[in-house]
């Protein structure tokens, strides 16, 4: 539905994904699971979900990725085993441990670094200033004066966000550039053409290695046999 490589792509991340799980013995995500269920129990709270879409971010970081790129993310979170503890998890938590870890995926995937945490910076930061805007209360008539109040929002990012939130908040951001999808390369084209050919190409010869062999093993039978002996002799 959302592409070849997307596709491949979101299906690496929950291999990613399963593998944090049986790890920690708990699914990435908790902390929005638990701002899902204490927005349940506030009167009138509205609970949005403010990231970018990840169809989105998906396509924008597999087009701002080369062909080799591709070969080598894919291969590393194929082979995903590293072992991971709650401590850590914990060790993550420190701002400057984050921070390397930040400067490393920069530095190894730059593109992917853009698309993935600091696009969704913006997208998260005019999300938020979205919903702290104060709210205008209900006037009896046009003559009475416009009344506001202050909005109270709890903003529930990940960690990596952070210092990018903060960096944005006094920025006028404007989010239409990094909703675009950018249309395919030729590379892209030519790689999803080659794949579905091959897919394509292997379930053709599975199929007509399957149908030989069928045919071959039924005219063996001794029953398939007395049938064709029994049909040549049949005068034309």
């Amino acid at each position: 539905q959302n592409g070849v490589m997307s596709g491949l792509m979101q299906m690496l991340l929950l291999k990613v994904s399963a593998h944090i799980t049986e790890q920690l013995g708990m699914a990435p995500g908790g902390e929005f699971r638990e701002a899902f269920k204490e927005a349940s129990k506030v009167p009138f709270c509205k609970f949005h979900l403010g990231d970018r879409p990840i169809p989105v971010t998906f396509k924008r970081a597999i087009a701002a990725l080369s062909f080799w790129q591709k070969v080598k993310l894919g291969w590393g979170l194929c082979f995903l085993s590293d072992p991971i503890s709650k401590d850590d998890v914990e060790k993550c938590k420190q701002k400057d441990l984050l921070e390397q870890m930040m400067a490393e995926m920069i530095g190894e995937f730059p593109d992917l670094h853009r698309t993935i945490v600091s696009e969704r910076d913006i997208y998260l930061t005019y999300m938020l200033k979205q919903a702290a805007k104060q709210i205008e209360l209900p006037r009896a008539s046009e003559n009475e004066p416009r009344r506001y109040i202050p909005a109270v929002v709890v903003g529930v990012v990940g960690m990596g966000h952070v210092p990018g939130i903060e960096k944005n908040w006094n920025s006028d951001l404007k989010i239409q550039e990094i909703m675009s999808v950018p249309p395919p390369s030729t590379s892209s084209k030519i790689f999803k053409f080659v794949l579905k050919a091959t897919v394509f190409g292997l379930l053709g010869y599975g199929c007509y290695r399957i149908g030989h062999r069928t045919v071959q093993f039924v005219l063996s039978m001794p029953a398939a046999q007395s049938y064709l002996q029994r049909l040549s002799e049949v005068p034309q």
